[in-house]
This record gives structure tokens, C-alpha cells and sequence, in this order.
């Protein structure tokens, strides 16, 4: 019957628990105001006023105390296993002011709720019991004066246990009306806010933008690498009787490659499962030369002219700049095979402009790019520079220009 679904439905005694809950977390509150009343009793005439000043302490430290981060937890927790979860999105521990505040007096409501069903629950029982006995005693209970309330013996009195059990029943409809109210006050009080989506959608932006450029960190270092092994491999391999030292060196760049690689993708991966930075750092131009000998290694011919300070370039900038020039070498190695390639990099004051031209080689005429040149493309506009990539007559030619600080 509908009439009986709240004592029968789980989620009364759910709500039960968790008001019970609320009403063991006021136990050491109601310490705290047990001790403040008799303090405050040499300061004011009367102990009703003492009473009233010391509840009032009370509730101040409940309400400090509601705001505390473990505190927003623990109701959190409550919330989501006692009160069937009404706000899944909700954040363990808000993170914006309004947030907090709303939590503490979700906590407060808890706390308050909580001890007055935990003090009719305990003495619903003792009543229950009381009145059994005084069936047979005549004797109900006694008062501080030392006068007992008695009630007539026998059937006289039977009414009086019907009347403590119809209270238990009453008391179980007072839990379920108790419970579904702070239900829809959790849901008032605890849901997201619009500053808290918002909040999480930045949070979210943020990994996404994270997430990419780990995935063209990774597609620069190892596309390179992989490039240079494949070239080096093929070389060696048709090498290796007719030369072995050539075969030596090949392999030697296969093992740098590879390494360097393996390096990069353990960095990588780490910051993907949110651990530390990782054991690898982050190349520069400082390590431009060791990555044009490895492409050298490779067989392709590189003309270099390295003009100023590269120590000089700001770390992001330099650091980007170092990929851009990686995913060069990578294309023309991948692409137009073995062809001379010039790199000229100029460092100014404020600016650094990096030039890369390679011959096209056979079948890489191509109107547009890939995700190389999409991620080289993405680059540059994340620093505030200009890039331009594609043929231009029989070449292929990339120009990358950085400016910062000044410059811009």
C-alpha cells in the first residue's frame, strides 16, 4: 500500500542512518556547550541567560567548524551512500566561496536535523520499555523531585505502550519526510553551480590542450626517430658486407634514435598518468646540434647556419622551436628521401627567425600538409609568430618567425 511504502522503502532507513549519522557527529558540540554554559555562568544572573548565550557559542563553532575540507567531504560522502546520491556532479570539496558556503549549511542542517531524530531514536525504546512496565508496576518513570507518575495497573494502562509504538511509526514517517527535505536541499545546496561548470570546463580545456601537446610532442620525437631508423636500417643493410664501418655508424645512429626516443615517450607517458615530470627533459636548441648529427648519421645532408645566441631564446620558445625544426628534418628524411637540406636560424634581440628548405624529391609534391605541419602550424600561433609551409618551385620550403618580449 502507498500508505506504508515509507516504513517499507530502503531509503528510509538510509535516510535513517544518516541522520543518525548528524546526530553522533553533534555529540562533541553538545560537549563543547555542556562545558561553555556553566562557564558563563559567573558573567550572567541567570542560567536560562547562560543557556541561551552558551547555544548560541554553539552554533558558532558548528557553523566554523562546517567549512573546514575534511568536513565538506565527509557530508559529501554522506550525501552520495545515505541519501541515493541526488547530485552525482557534485565536487567533494567546492572550490569556489559561494560553494563553501553552501556546504556549511548543508553540514549545519545535517548536524541540526540529525540531533533531534537521534534523541527521539534513542528515546522511543526507553519509552517503549518504560511503558511495558508500568502495566505491571503502576510506576511510569520519576521526576527530579523524586515524585513518580503512576498510571492505574492492568488494562487500565494498556493504551500506554500502543501509544509509545504508534509513535516508532510516526517517527519512521518523520524520517522519511526528514530525509526526502534534506534530499532536495542537497540538490539546492550541493549541485554545481554555474561558476563550478565553468570552472571544470576550464579544468577540462586545460587537460585537452595538455593532452595535445603531449601528442605532438610525441609525434615529433618518435616520428623522428622512427624516420632515422628506417633510413639508417636500410642502409645498413645493404651495407653490411661492403661496408662494414659505414654499417657500425648506421647502427650507432639506430641506438641514439631509438634511445632518445624511448626517453621521450617514458617523459610522455608520465605526465600522462599525472606523475612527476618524468626522467627526460624537455629538449632546446642547445641540443640542435646533437639532432642535426643524428640526422647526418642518417644520410641526409644538412647545411646548417646557426646565427646568434641560441642560449638567448626564452625556454618555451626555444623549446617549441627545437620541435618545429625536429619535424622539419623529419619531413624532408620521410618524404623526399636522401636530399640536401638548408637550415638557417637567426636569434635578434627579441625574435628568432628559422628557415628550412629541402629539393621536393620524388613524389612529395603535395599541396598542403599533415599533422606535421599542422602541429608545426599550431606551434607557432600558440607563441604569437608567423609560419608558412609548402612548395615553392622545386623546393620545399618551411619559414618560421618567432618574435618576444619587444618584439612582439
Amino acid at each position: 500500500m502507498r500508505i506504508l511504502r515509507p516504513l517499507t522503502s530502503k531509503a528510509t532507513y538510509r535516510r535513517w542512518v544518516y541522520l543518525v549519522l548528524g546526530g553522533a557527529i553533534s555529540v562533541p558540540y553538545l560537549l563543547f556547550s555542556a562545558v561553555a554554559v556553566p562557564s558563563l555562568l559567573p558573567f550572567v544572573t541567570t542560567v536560562e541567560r547562560a543557556a541561551v548565550v552558551g547555544g548560541l557559542l554553539t552554533l558558532a563553532v558548528v557553523a566554523a567548524t562546517a567549512f573546514l575540507p575534511a568536513v565538506h567531504a565527509l557530508e559529501a560522502a554522506a550525501v552520495r551512500e545515505l541519501l541515493d546520491d541526488p547530485v552525482p556532479d557534485a565536487p567533494a570539496k567546492p572550490r569556489t566561496r559561494p560553494g563553501r558556503l553552501r556546504a556549511a549549511v548543508m553540514f549545519v542542517l545535517h548536524v541540526g536535523a540529525g540531533f533531534v531524530v537521534s534523541f527521539f531514536s534513542l528515546a522511543a525504546p526507553v519509552a517503549i520499555g518504560l511503558s511495558i512496565s508500568a502495566v505491571f508496576t503502576g510506576q511510569l518513570f520519576e521526576t527530579d523531585g523524586g515524585d513518580a507518575v503512576t498510571v492505574p495497573k492492568g488494562w487500565g494502562s494498556v493504551w500506554l505502550p500502543v501509544v509509545f509504538g504508534l509513535g516508532v511509526v510516526l517517527l519512521g514517517y518523520a524520517v522519511s519526510a526528514i530525509g526526502g527535505l534534506l534530499r532536495r536541499a542537497a540538490v539546492a545546496l550541493l549541485g554545481t553551480t554555474a561558476a563550478d561548470r565553468i570552472a571544470r570546463l576550464e579544468r577540462r580545456t586545460e587537460q585537452l590542450a595538455e593532452r595535445n601537446r603531449l601528442a605532438r610532442e610525441l609525434h615529433d620525437s618518435v616520428g623522428h626517430a622512427l624516420s632515422v631508423v628506417t633510413v639508417q636500417a636500410g642502409a645498413a643493410r645493404r651495407t653490411l658486407r661492403t661496408d662494414p664501418d659505414f654499417t657500425e655508424r648506421a647502427l650507432g645512429a639506430i641506438e641514439e634514435s631509438a634511445r632518445t626516443a624511448l626517453d621521450d615517450l617514458d617523459h610522455v607517458l608520465g605526465l600522462l598518468r599525472e606523475e612527476a615530470a618524468g626522467r627526460a627533459p624537455q629538449p632546446t636548441l642547445a641540443g640542435l646540434p646533437a639532432l642535426l648529427g643524428t640526422t647526418r648519421l642518417a644520410g641526409t645532408e644538412i647545411t646548417a647556419d646557426l646565427d646568434g645566441d641560441l642560449a638567448a631564446v626564452p625556454p618555451v620558445v626555444s623549446r617549441e622551436v627545437y620541435r618545429i625544426l625536429q619535424e622539419c628534418l623529419t619531413n624532408a628524411v620521410r618524404h623526399a628521401g636522401r636530399v640536401p637540406v638548408t637550415l638557417v636560424v637567426g636569434v635578434a634581440a627579441h625574435e628568432l627567425v628559422a628557415h628550412v628548405t629541402n629539393p621536393l624529391g620524388s613524389g612529395s609534391r603535395r599541396s598542403g600538409g599533415g599533422r606535421g605541419v599542422r602541429g608545426m602550424a599550431e606551434r607557432v600561433a600558440v607563441l604569437g609568430g608567423e609560419f608558412s609551409a609548402g612548395p615553392v618551385g622545386e623546393r620545399w620550403e618551411v619559414v618560421v618567425r618567432v618574435p618576444w618580449g619587444s618584439g612582439r
